[in-house]
């Protein structure tokens, strides 16, 4: 019996309508062909469907891997190019044996200067092209996704992860692939039905430890347990900060059988967002109350989160009010991770000890406070390469088992210790501050440019922790945003 035949492609991109910066090319990381193969064990998503395709036998034609940070817009002429790299695979494959099916890891929430729904484009063209029209489609996808009716309408199965922090993202990509696997051993093959709910929570109300994200979770196991033609009940938790039709909390039911039973499914869903459509707002603290309530404590570290600055949501992960709040509170023997390439080129050649003015941070967001004009002590230098210690985080989820955070320094600041790297990194990986001689565990306090994903990370070591408010583009605070597209009306904007 010959081979199953499944090309496989990546698109990743969590995109950010409201900072100014555009993602270009140079941002991506691309892998082709048989890189994608040399994923498997490197804990991403792809490394999770190639450990179903190595069990079910399957051959796998790879094609083409677009992965970047949460950024800007991304310049159009990007998708046009993956798209047209993905479709020359997907056709010579088809020319070359055909296929049996198409796997993809996807995130869901791209924008581009020219497209509000690249993953829909890309899953409509694959549909339009000769042979693929009824061809078995699976993907997983992001949690914070901005999932639309052309992902569901040309997909057999879209799978979102269950866990915020996405420690399931891996987990989730197998559960895809055995879908798939299911699909075409007993020739069943699924459809898609979804709806976007009249709500919008920003990125802090979204983890699923906490409500609302919690019972709506459980109420989809509930569902798929119910219902055997239910295959997979997805929430999507959104992505507030792209400014598209369908921002915001969504669910998706891939399923056999008769509609009603999926329709039903999904109305029970949105009428639960909207009962708990309040506790997706959590409360933040006031940054210098919670820098005094630190000080009044026993022990440590204490993990001082700000949303506002959150790399993983897109922000530029240079702003400098916890820096800030830290010097003016007098606190020592803390530690704030900032990029800034600029800060960092400026102690080139510097010697332990030596002590240059510098200006920190501050410089990618007229939202947030601006640069720290202060005297900073070098302590070391590295080229920023880490290996990660947590393979079930979101950041090898995505980026695999290495992360490089470009040229690095650590310099003190008046008693607080401050990481400088030229590329941004999502502090959601101890192995970050200790390639850096940072011993997070010996702190007081922490910076942490997050939502929710570094908890993952962070939770194990926290003697406590405070969610601040701060000025910056990954507000919390989404009704002061200046959406433009999005469907209206929805809570909390109306």
């Amino acid at each position: 019996m010959s081979r199953r035949r499944i090309l496989l492609g990546s698109l990743f991109h969590e995109t950010h309508s409201f900072v100014d910066e555009e993602t270009t090319l140079a941002d991506f990381t691309i892998r082709k062909g048989a890189e994608l193969l040399a994923r498997r064990g490197d804990g991403s998503t792809i490394d999770g469907f190639l450990e179903v395709a190595e069990t079910e036998g399957w051959e796998v034609l790879p094609t083409i891997d677009y992965g970047a940070l949460p950024a800007g817009t991304v310049a159009h002429a990007v998708f046009e190019r993956f798209l047209a790299e993905f479709d020359t695979g997907l056709r010579a494959a088809l020319a070359d044996g055909g296929l049996d099916g198409i796997w993809l890891a996807l995130h869901g929430a791209m924008v581009t200067t020219a497209c509000l729904d690249p993953e829909g484009a890309l899953l409509a063209h694959i549909r339009s092209v000769p042979g693929c029209e009824t061809l078995p489609i699976f993907a997983v996808f992001d949690l914070h996704a901005n999932f639309t009716a052309s992902m569901a309408q040309h997909a057999n199965a879209l799978v979102a992860y269950r866990e915020n922090p996405h420690t399931d993202a891996r987990e989730s990509a197998v559960r895809s692939a055995r879908l798939l696997a299911k699909s075409l051993a007993s020739g069943e093959l699924p459809r898609m039905l979804s709806c976007n709910a009249p709500v919008i929570w920003p990125p802090t109300g979204t983890g699923t430890a906490d409500r609302p994200m919690r019972d709506l979770e459980a109420l989809a196991r509930g569902i798929e347990q119910e219902n055997p033609a239910i295959w997979v009940a997805s929430v999507v938790g959104g992505y507030s900060f792209s400014d598209v039709p369908e921002a915001g909390v969504a669910f998706a039911i891939a399923f056999t059988g008769p509609e009603a039973p999926a329709r039903e499914a999904l109305e029970r869903l949105t009428a639960t967002a909207i009962e708990l459509r309040e506790s997706g707002l959590p409360a933040e603290w006031d940054i210098d109350e919670a820098v005094a309530e630190i000080l009044r404590s026993e022990g440590g570290p204490y993990i001082v989160v700000e949303p506002a600055d959150n790399i993983g949501g897109g922000a530029p992960g240079d702003a400098t009010s916890v820096l800030r709040a830290f010097l003016r509170h007098g606190i020592e023997n803390c530690a704030v991770a900032i990029a800034d390439p600029a800060a960092v080129a400026a102690m080139a050649g510097a010697r332990p000890g030596e002590t240059r003015k510098l200006s920190i941070g501050g410089k990618g967001s007229a939202i947030a406070e601006g640069p720290v004009e202060i005297e900073a002590s070098f302590v070391s230098a590295s080229d920023g390469e880490f290996a990660l210690e947590d393979l079930n985080s979101h950041l090898a989820a995505a980026q695999g088992s290495h992360f490089s955070m470009g040229p690095c320094v650590v310099v003190q600041v008046a008693g607080v210790t401050v990481l400088l790297s030229s590329r941004k990194t999502p502090p959601f990986d101890l192995g970050q501050l200790r390639s850096q001689g940072i011993e997070p565990e010996t702190l007081k306090a922490i910076g942490v440019k997050a939502a929710v994903a570094h908890r993952r990370a962070y939770d194990k070591i926290a003697k406590g922790s405070f969610t601040v408010a701060t000025p910056g583009p990954c507000t919390s605070r989404i009704t002061g945003l200046p959406y433009k597209r999005l469907r209206r009306p929805v809570f909390p904007l109306d």
